[in-house]
């Protein structure tokens, strides 16, 4: 077990002699984010980036921060469970294996967020640059002049307007649309565009004036699931996190040392890996439902 622990800290000194001195913080930093953007998924990167621009990406410090609090907290759990400082060190590397896949779940929501705001924004306006202009793809071009969305939807917009003067109409254009950006709130829309044009509603106002209101309903209910959501997932993340430090209550109730005496047994060891890799799933699980479907109607 020395010899183990000497062995880490021989791996850091020579770590950081080769650094020539440099900070140990932007060492250890710069190495993480190395391996992140190695094993990130590709689809991942354009995530980051939109975070990035959002200035809701996590710099260096905060992911040290996660590296220090999640990785102390496994390292107290693995100890605590085993009195092992080697199954100890081991959870604690296994939890900091996790760290960039809930940056990448975390990532995904902001992501979700503002493309659904986005949505939002290019529904109500194109309804109301159509009251205008009586056209759809004048209402798309009026949108896109009057600097209100940004990239990817601005981008697709464009295109939209491009495909729509090449094929000389616009279901092309609309289908293309909507299986990139399958809201109810764009089906439905759109959808109505292609009835207004096709069979020249003249009285189109009031169906499009229901249709605002819809988008404005289905707004409201998507931001209260998102409060319901930030409310439910603190607890949840505090009841998982008590959950690991059940162990404590039932060594009180049978004495320390009669527990450790039990650690000399294969299958309560079994056991106790079992209560730490299941508890810790359903705690994944649901950092991947809060993250998840976001912005979803």
């Amino acid at each position: 077990m020395e010899l183990f622990v000497m062995l880490v800290i021989g791996i850091f000194v020579i770590s950081y002699r080769q650094q020539n001195g440099a900070n140990v913080y932007s060492f250890i930093a710069t190495g993480i984010k190395n391996i992140y953007n190695k094993y990130a998924p590709y689809s991942y990167q354009e995530v980051r980036e939109k975070s990035k621009e959002l200035g809701q990406e996590y710099g260096p410090k905060e992911y040290l921060m996660q590296v220090v609090m999640i990785g102390g907290l496994f390292l107290i759990i693995g100890y605590v469970y085993f009195y092992s400082i080697v199954t100890a060190v081991l959870y604690a590397a296994l939890s900091i294996m996790f760290i960039p896949y809930l940056a990448y779940l975390r990532n995904k929501r902001v992501y979700s967020e503002f493309l659904f705001e986005e949505i939002q924004v290019y529904c109500s306006n194109v309804i109301n640059e159509f009251n205008t202009t009586q056209s759809f793809v004048k209402a798309l071009e009026g949108v896109v002049s009057s600097n209100i969305l940004e990239d990817p939807v601005l981008s697709d917009v464009q295109q939209m307007i491009t495909m729509s003067y090449q094929n000389g109409t616009i279901d092309e254009a609309v289908e293309w649309f909507n299986e990139k950006y399958p809201y109810y709130m764009v089906k439905n829309m759109h959808q109505l565009f292609l009835q207004v044009t096709k069979e020249g509603a003249k009285d189109s106002g009031e169906s499009f004036e229901n249709m605002m209101l819809d988008i404005d309903l289905l707004v409201e209910g998507v931001y209260r699931d998102k409060m319901d959501r930030e409310a439910s997932h603190k607890k949840f993340v505090m009841f998982g996190v008590a959950l690991y430090f059940l162990v404590i209550l039932i060594q009180t109730l049978l004495d320390r040392n009669n527990y450790k005496a039990m650690l000399s047994l294969w299958y309560v060891h079994f056991l106790l890996h079992a209560v730490i890799i299941v508890n810790s799933y359903f705690i994944i699980s649901g950092e991947k439902f809060y993250n998840e479907d976001t912005g979803a109607e």
